[in-house]
């Protein structure tokens, strides 16, 4: 039997939404060892990078239940099912839910769809303007942790249903996720990262670039988190050669 990359996108998409009872077994276990949800969730949100350690009771409990495998001596999550499975977990939860920007998303979402197809520059507008006007004059520490999750907070009541997102696993860290998204058949290449300077910004949209040519896009994203106090909120078009690199900061 040939699976199509069609086919795949959707059985990723579908399957977390079902009930089943190793989903159900899953979940429960994150309700009996706390320290084991806590360590998933920096993994996936922060980026953080967890070392194998024998003997470490999260990272073991981890292994045991399946939630994540051993890479280069670092650990991640099995596959792309369980990383659907948990971000939808985690952003459903209802301390996320009554977050300003997920009430935000929601009076927004009937206006990025338009006969099917979605328009993510306008996603971002909107989320530059959102995130600025609740969070702006939060710490610093504050916006490195939650910037990139309330993002995904925001996206996903938008294209809940229609569409799926994942994170590009070698990408995720302290300072840069690329997340794709899934929207009727149509792809959006999305690089989430912190502020560190022009140089460090040149380099991600350098990277941004291959990852069109890898996946046949022309147009890119980028939103940028800076905490230079005087720095410009703003949306730019980028044009470099053939691609087209929508580039927003808050």
């Amino acid at each position: 039997m040939i699976v199509s990359k069609e086919g795949v996108l959707e059985a990723v998409r579908i399957l977390p939404s079902e009930q089943n009872t190793l989903f159900e077994s899953l979940i429960n276990k994150l309700d009996d060892y706390p320290e084991l949800k806590v360590m998933l969730h920096d993994l996936l949100f922060i980026g953080k990078e967890v070392p194998y350690v024998v003997g470490l009771h999260s990272v073991e409990m981890a292994l045991m239940f399946g939630f994540v495998k051993k890479s280069n001596n670092n650990i991640v999550i099995a596959n792309r099912i369980f990383e659907t499975l948990l971000y939808n977990l985690f952003l459903a939860s209802p301390s996320m839910q009554q977050k300003p920007i997920y009430d935000k998303a929601l009076r927004d979402k009937n206006q990025f769809v338009c006969d099917g197809y979605l328009d993510m520059q306008r996603v971002l507008e909107k989320f530059v303007i959102h995130f600025n006007d609740l969070y702006g004059d939060k710490q610093q520490s504050f916006l490195e942790e939650e910037g990139r999750r309330y993002f995904l907070l925001y996206l996903r009541p938008i294209i809940n249903g229609s569409g799926n997102y994942c994170i590009e696993t070698q990408t995720r860290s302290m300072e840069h996720t690329d997340v794709i998204v899934d929207y009727h058949g149509e792809q959006f290449i999305i690089e989430l990262k912190l502020w560190r300077g022009n140089a460090y910004q040149e380099r991600g949209e350098k990277q941004l670039l291959n990852y069109l040519e890898y996946y046949h896009l022309d147009i890119g994203y980028m939103l940028s988190f800076n905490f230079n106090k005087k720095k410009q909120i703003d949306i730019r078009e980028l044009q470099i050669g053939n691609k087209l690199l929508i580039e927003a900061v808050v």
